[in-house]
């Protein structure tokens, strides 16, 4: 009497994930796994032509289940090139591809078909296939245990000790977290089991390019890169530190009511780590909890925000679709992170001038060089109907706000009348007072700072203010700016204000009523 033997053919997603070797760890399965040559080839061409961490993992996975199957009798493996009816040989470019006609295969077997994809085991449970859906369990991840509350990102590299960045925006060091160097095999332990995690459905796998992934895991964003494109196998994953409402930057009332009622093409500038996105998350929610339509477009989708506002991924659709989802959807607010490329600038505008309330992030040293990323990819004209105001971000705080408008004008420095133009002003917002601006002279496109000559009177002014603030504070902790009323703004660093003394307000006191002129102290911006 034959003695009946199951029969299990896996598809990609348990062999990638490691869900199948667990199984096999734990001892539950008896019988004959059947490995499908077709898999075997697809993950080797991910592997070899793409450099794909997928392609990779799953290779190294089958190797590490066919070590376990050699160490018991209660189960085999075996391999088949076999297609079902209707297939002839071909070379397969995806997984889901394989994973289909895998599946059709355990129709004709009358095999059990396993797989960690709901959508493959809810075809199949359709089409009345046996199947074993295996689901990862929601573990603490490996690297979690690197991360304090104060750990900004860990960046670990073969040969290299593992290091975490340990601070805050602005305030940050760099601390070994061990003397000894990372293996390469410790290293590619982790990224099987940050590709399995994301298969399994605890993140996403943002962007897949020969040499480098980019994975977004729970809270963590996380790069991998492997030769040739790097030297080695790195892997970098970074956690945002601390997540912010809009009311904790305290920001001027002026402000805020420009955010709710007439800012609609806003850029949120800043060095790469200052806490731009930080910024727009809290902004993000603040207009949410406004009763606004909100949505954003990230790559990766890294902002934590609530079930409520709807996250696109620019890697998973084209500009067109973006575009026409965002219309037809009518939100009243679209948050752009990481606006790169000239196509992000351009469907930035193009939404912006269709009427949809826009929010860009961008990387920029300074904040006129965000407004330079426009110029040469949108019209000079159009440049103040597209951004209207711009945030700049420094060391986690609000540093600098412009406002930008048009006007008929000679520009600054020129002299002769025939010269008027149109002329982009960049003004500073909290103060009204021109910084730059921007204007088309021959075949080029100049922005130019404008420079305020001060007054006798002024100089002395902001002379005697400064020599009383700088024996109590550092002299790059405060500015001195006139107001065009012709008062004196006295803007110092957030930070410091709590070391101003009465007796620094006495002496000010007595500057304004000696001037005659008015002398406020306030936060600056």
């Amino acid at each position: 009497m034959e003695v009946f033997e199951e029969v299990y053919i896996p598809d990609s997603t348990v062999i990638v994930g490691g869900a199948l070797r667990r199984k096999l760890v734990e001892g539950k399965l008896e019988g004959k796994i059947v490995v499908h040559i077709a898999l075997v080839r697809t993950l080797e061409k991910l592997a070899t032509l793409l450099n794909s961490s997928i392609g990779i993992t799953g290779l190294r996975e089958l190797v590490l289940i066919k070590e376990l199957v050699s160490k018991t009798n209660t189960i085999k493996i075996e391999y088949t090139r076999e297609l079902p009816s209707g297939y002839r040989y071909m070379e397969f470019d995806k997984l889901s591809e394989v994973d289909r006609m895998i599946g059709d295969l355990a129709v004709e077997w009358n095999a059990t078909l396993i797989t960690c994809d709901e959508i493959q085991y809810l075809a199949a449970k359709a089409a009345g296939i046996n199947v074993l859906y295996l689901k990862r369990a929601d573990t603490k991840l490996s690297f979690e245990k690197l991360f304090t509350e104060d750990t900004m990102s860990i960046h670990l590299k073969e040969n290299v000790p593992p290091l975490a960045k340990v601070g805050f925006p602005g305030k940050w060091d760099f601390k070994v977290l061990r003397d000894v160097p990372l293996s390469y095999e410790e290293l590619e332990e982790l990224e099987r089991e940050i590709i399995e995690a994301s298969r399994a459905g605890l993140g996403f796998i943002e962007v897949e390019r020969p040499g480098s992934t980019i994975v977004q895991l729970k809270d963590y964003r996380i790069v991998i890169t492997r030769p040739p494109f790097s030297d080695g196998l790195e892997i970098t994953i970074v956690k945002p530190l601390v997540k912010l409402r809009l009311e904790d930057y305290k920001l001027p009332a002026k402000l805020i009511e420009r955010l709710e009622k007439r800012a609609e093409g806003i850029l949120i500038a800043g060095a790469p780590g200052a806490g731009k996105t930080t910024f727009a998350q809290a902004l993000a929610e603040y207009y949410h909890r406004k009763g606004k339509i909100v949505k954003t477009i990230e790559s990766p989708r890294d902002m934590q925000l609530p079930d409520d506002i709807t996250q696109y991924s620019k890697n998973y659709a084209t500009s067109e679709e973006l575009h026409d989802v965002l219309l037809l959807s009518r939100p009243d607010y679209t948050f752009f992170d990481e606006m790169r490329d000239t196509r992000d600038f351009e469907l930035y505008a193009d939404l912006r001038l269709a009427g949809v309330g826009m929010v860009g992030v961008v990387h920029a040293t300074s904040p006129i060089d965000a407004i330079q990323r426009f110029i040469g990819r949108v019209e000079l004209g159009m440049i103040p109907s597209i951004i209207d105001t711009v945030i700049f971000i420094k060391d986690g705080y609000v540093k600098k706000v412009y406002e930008l408008e048009t006007k008929v004008k000679i520009p600054h420095g020129l002299r002769e009348v025939d010269l008027a133009r149109p002329v982009v002003v960049v003004k500073n917002f909290l103060t009204g007072e021109p910084e730059y601006e921007i204007y088309v002279f021959g075949d080029r496109t100049f922005v130019v700072p404008v420079k305020k000559t001060l007054s006798a009177r002024e100089a002395r002014v902001k002379s005697m203010i400064e020599r009383t603030m700088k024996k109590y504070l550092p002299s790059d902790s405060y500015e001195v700016a006139f107001t065009e009323d012709g008062g004196v703004e006295v803007r110092v660093e957030p930070e410091y204000l709590n070391s101003l003394t009465a007796k620094i307000f006495r002496k000010l006191k007595r500057i304004s009523n000696k001037l005659g002129i008015s002398v406020e102290v306030r936060p600056k911006v």
